[in-house]
């Protein structure tokens, strides 16, 4: 399914490290900034999102998102890919992966779509979750990604 949101390079942090849930948010939405997808206004709003809803998926993954109300903070649709290793505590559950979005439109459902596929693939997942260069993702997230 073609897709407007295509992961690059400069979009995937390996080996991060945060102290917590709002750290990791605090690194993904920094991320989105520093990529010119958002305005700093939006990572308050990933916060806010993660209050009302937990963006926890499994396998070791997170998608936190701002809110339907931040999407005009949004420059453009995008995804910020962090990995934490040694794992952050997400409500209860271990993240490893931590992945931003920015979405003014319906352009991320193909990207959760991709992501739904590679997670419910155990091998997959742990190759996402122990990637250790950022062709690594891109190969099994970014554009054209198959089996």
């Amino acid at each position: 399914m073609p897709t407007d949101l295509a992961l690059t390079a400069d979009a995937v942090r390996l080996g991060s490290t945060a102290a917590d849930k709002a750290e990791a948010i605090d690194q993904c939405g920094a991320l989105l900034v520093e990529l010119g997808a958002v305005e700093p206004g939006y990572v308050p709003a990933m916060h806010e999102r993660e209050a009302s809803v937990s963006t926890f998926l499994g396998e070791g993954v997170a998608i936190p998102h701002g809110t339907d109300a931040s999407r005009a903070l949004i420059n453009r649709t995008a995804l910020a890919f962090v990995q934490f290793p040694d794992g952050v505590d997400w409500d209860g559950n271990t993240a490893y992966l931590a992945v931003g979005i920015a979405a003014s439109g319906d352009e991320h459902i193909g990207v959760l779509s991709a992501l739904a596929t590679v997670l419910s693939d155990p091998e997959r997942a742990q190759r996402l979750r122990s990637a250790s260069d950022p062709s690594d993702v891109l190969a099994l997230l970014g554009p054209g990604a198959g089996g």
